[in-house]
């Protein structure tokens, strides 16, 4: 059974209204929040499920489209949380009713815990990439050396970035997996030159290998970014969790090198419900491996195994991922599908990546990964406004 939210806005309207007819601001909130609509589209249901619905969605006043093996559930919130109650439905429906319980949207979390502290979440928080790469493929080679990383990290800052997320290997299309050995030799000196020049800026290692996560921590690093979310190497979570650190579990498929393929990019009819489901399992294994459910930030991986018009569905329906819980990174800085939508060179996505990152903030996402944070600031910066006025 695959549950996916649709997209659930609108309390900032029904409180408007509340708060227009003189009903006070935490009343309103509540009353907004119970009449506020939602949906789930659901997949793989059994017949018997979908035939008992029928009677249960109409006693709820809930609105029902159904099909073959799956549905598409609609309605207040408060009727679909009184649904969300397997002990008061029928049995068919009972599995049914607890998935959607726990597929409600959690309230949005404020902070983001790291190993050096945490990170309010109140507004956009953008993520610096530096790459200590020959061959990335938008930056490759534009940092060769430490001196040439420690003034890329003043251009990231001065532009905006809260934090700066350094690699050491490239994820490019046909990029070939990197020695462990070299990756330390090229990342690490970086990373220590930044943590004694800049010792209070928060600093994340973007790694799939438990041996460069532990060093990178070890050195001062607080957040560990694995594209992999852990699937290359298990062993990085509990790494992660030991330290205390952030993590940022993105979806990807595939081996190492194949990546940013389209070898495994087969997600049938609904690509947002099966990278979600993903997701949701890659957030099960880091918590069984002891990372702490604050320190988890989820990433849906574009351009990581996704077709151009898989990305933009998924970019449409961030709200699914949004509901998970956790705060949610969009890596879309400069990617091959802006390319493909625009016409414009990896020169010249920067205008690109501001709309898709402001688009992404209006749709939950709070963490921004992005090459030229000074591109994207003031795109961010009008999403974040007229949410306030919204809210």
């Amino acid at each position: 059974m695959i549950v996916t939210p649709l997209s659930d806005r609108g309390t900032a309207a029904v409180r408007e209204v509340l708060l227009s007819h003189g009903w006070e601001g935490d009343l309103a909130l509540l009353a907004a929040g119970g009449l506020a609509t939602g949906g789930f589209h659901v997949t793989g249901l059994a017949t018997n499920t979908i035939e008992a619905m029928l009677s249960v969605a109409g006693r709820l006043g809930l609105e029902l489209v159904t099909g073959d093996d799956w549905i598409i559930l609609a309605g207040a919130r408060s009727r679909l949380g009184a649904f969300a109650r397997p002990w008061l439905q029928p049995e068919p429906v009972q599995e049914l009713a607890m998935a959607i319980g726990m597929a409600l949207p959690a309230e949005a979390p404020r902070a983001w815990r790291h190993a050096r502290g945490t990170l309010s979440l109140d507004g956009p928080v953008v993520v610096g990439v530096l790459n200590v790469t020959p061959d990335s493929f938008s930056d490759g080679g534009q940092t060769r050396t430490v001196a040439e990383a420690l003034a890329h990290v003043v251009e990231l800052v001065d532009g905006g970035a809260a934090v700066v997320d350094v690699g050491s290997e490239s994820t490019r299309p046909g990029a070939a997996p990197l020695d462990p050995a070299e990756e330390l030799t090229r990342g690490l000196p970086v990373i220590e030159a930044i943590v004694r020049e800049y010792p209070a800026l928060v600093l994340s290692v973007d790694t799939v290998r438990s041996e460069t996560a532990r060093a990178a921590l070890d050195a001062g690093v607080a957040i560990v970014n694995d594209v992999t979310a852990g699937r290359h190497d298990p062993a990085l979570l509990a790494v992660a969790a030991a330290n205390d650190a952030g993590v940022v579990l993105s979806h990807s498929r595939g081996a190492l090198g194949r990546l940013a393929s389209y070898d495994a990019a087969e997600y049938g009819a609904d690509v947002v419900g099966v990278v979600a489901g993903e997701v949701a399992a890659a957030v099960a294994n880091a918590g069984a491996a002891g990372v702490a459910a604050d320190a988890i930030v989820i990433d849906p991986g574009f351009g990581f195994g996704k077709r151009p018009e898989q990305n933009f569905r998924l970019l449409a329906g961030l709200d699914a991922f949004v509901a998970m819980g956790k705060p949610v990174l969009v890596g879309v800085s400069r990617k091959r599908f802006l390319g493909e939508v625009t016409g414009r060179g990896l020169d010249d996505r920067d205008r690109a990546t501001a709309a898709a990152c402001a688009l992404a903030y209006s749709r939950g996402a709070r963490l921004f990964r992005v090459h030229n944070p000074e591109a994207v600031r003031d795109a961010l910066k009008v999403a974040a406004a007229v949410e306030r006025a919204s809210a």
